[in-house]
């Protein structure tokens, strides 16, 4: 818990986003609003009896008054603080938690509005390339990403979902479905819900689509280019999105979901959640996930799921009193772009730039199919178990390329006896662990030899005489560093 002094802004950055005024919330705390006004401006403490007094009130999880969220919110500034941009710019991490801790409202606008910036960077450099081959211009969209927007809005949340997990426990009981014959269930509680029926098209018939769904027929068409899982989580999808929008609108109803698309898009990540918590049942897979010591592969042929959603549903196992392992989630192409990350472990992932080329994430691609398993240790000190592995898009053809990405689900070292995958290392030995970073930006190992960008800590100066594992190593001996 950070100390008293800095509980002031925590409950001013609370009011503001619960949108109350200061009499309002003064009135339903029942103190005074001259009170409330000093505690926000730190001359007076926040007690534990009105902490609990605003848990109960506003229905929080008192950890939003911890450290945490402002540990978050530093790692993300110094990300953004990392640009080349800011290199002239004598800044340092102090100035940066400091920002964070006293002002975190001001230090998420900033992050937000670096993320803008890169966007529309990004934009400007499609448009340059565009240009320079001389090819059609459609129109490019300089918003920050819905995807960006709706990783944050999971973020925050911890990807769990209490209300969702309680709709699918639901319907579960209601529709009383028989493990070995779900999507026979599915299907037909779909038709008796919704009068939607469900029908398997040839592959090449649907112009790409592998789901499609036609409210003026009341018809859900499905590729066969789907497996049998793959298909129950379709319909379970839409189950979901018929069944539950109220609360699916209620819950993108938020204020950091700037548009539309982001709205709509996080309509989806939940109805995939919903989907998830119906194939995976919240209390039968997490003693699963316990018994088995997290094997994803038997996990998967258990509940006939693949090695991707195995990973993601564990990430998910937040229930108070009822908790997994916090994991955290990547998933990576060839090309290094991450294109899905949770932390719950607490490592820092990267949202502006590259990853580490340490990280076993991406030694995944050589050993295609197979798990890899990696000791790593981040320059904050903290060691985290990871397992990563190279998974395939289901094939539409042979015609058809087939995409392949790598995903890593990993934790802290603390957690790593309960998983069997950890059973052939040495936890005990420090050296064993792998030196990574976040970006090279970010880190401050100077010994790496896949170091391709000077760190933001130290200045960058060039001895022409010596050189280093790599240009930007520090030379024991030499004045410079290179």
């Amino acid at each position: 818990m950070p100390s008293a002094k800095h509980l002031g802004s925590k409950l001013r950055s609370l009011r503001r986003r619960l949108q109350l005024s200061q009499a309002k919330m003064a009135s339903e705390l029942g103190i005074s609003n001259s009170y409330l006004n000093l505690i926000e401006n730190e001359r007076r403490p926040l007690s534990a009896k009105l902490l609990i007094k605003l848990a109960q009130t506003y229905d929080l999880d008192l950890k939003e008054f911890g450290g945490e969220s402002e540990v978050e919110i530093s790692k993300e500034l110094l990300e953004a603080f990392g640009d080349p941009l800011f290199e002239e710019r004598d800044l340092n991490s102090g100035d940066v938690r400091e920002l964070a801790r006293n002002h975190p409202d001001l230090a998420r606008a900033v992050v937000h509005m670096y993320g803008a910036y890169r966007s529309v960077r990004d934009s400007a450099e499609t448009l340059g390339a565009r240009l320079s081959q001389d090819l059609a211009l459609p129109g490019i969209d300089r918003a920050r990403l819905p995807s960006e927007e709706v990783s944050d809005f999971i973020q925050r949340h911890m990807n769990y979902f209490p209300q969702l997990e309680e709709k699918a426990e639901e319907l579960w009981s209601e529709a009383g479905f028989e493990s070995d014959d779900l999507l026979h269930g599915m299907t037909r509680h779909l038709f008796d819900s919704h009068g939607t029926r469900v029908q398997v098209v040839k592959a090449a018939s649907d112009g790409g689509a592998v789901r499609r769904y036609e409210p003026g027929e009341n018809r859900l068409y499905i590729s066969e280019a789907l497996p049998l899982s793959s298909r129950l989580f379709q319909v379970v999808y839409l189950d979901g999105m018929l069944s539950l929008t109220e609360l699916l609108d209620q819950l993108a109803a938020d204020r950091e979901l700037s548009t539309p698309a982001s709205r709509r898009l996080c309509r989806i990540s939940l109805a995939n959640y919903f989907a998830g918590a119906v194939l995976m049942p919240y209390r039968p897979f997490l003693s699963a996930a316990q018994e088995e010591r997290y094997d994803v592969e038997l996990l998967g042929n258990r509940f006939s799921t693949t090695f991707e959603q195995i990973c993601h549903r564990l990430t998910t196992l937040r229930r108070p009193g009822h908790e997994g392992i916090p994991f955290h989630f990547v998933r990576v192409d060839i090309a290094g772009n991450i294109s899905k990350y949770f932390s719950g472990s607490g490592i820092q992932i990267s949202r502006f730039g590259g990853s580490c080329p340490r990280w076993n994430l991406h030694l995944a691609f050589l050993t295609p199919g197979q798990i890899t398993v990696q000791l790593s240790r981040t320059t904050d000190g903290k060691a985290y178990f990871c397992i990563a592995r190279t998974v395939a898009r289901q094939a539409r053809g042979y015609h058809v390329p087939r995409s392949i990405q790598a995903i890593t689900l990993g934790c802290e070292v603390s957690h790593a006896r309960g998983i069997v995958y950890a059973d052939s290392l040495d936890l005990d030995t420090p050296e064993a662990a792998v030196p990574i970073g976040t970006t090279c930006r970010l880190c401050e190992q100077r010994d790496c030899e896949q170091r391709v960008f000077p760190p933001i800590h130290q200045p960058f100066s060039i001895d022409e005489r010596v050189r280093g594992v790599s240009f930007y190593s520090r030379v024991m001996g030499s004045s410079d560093q290179k």
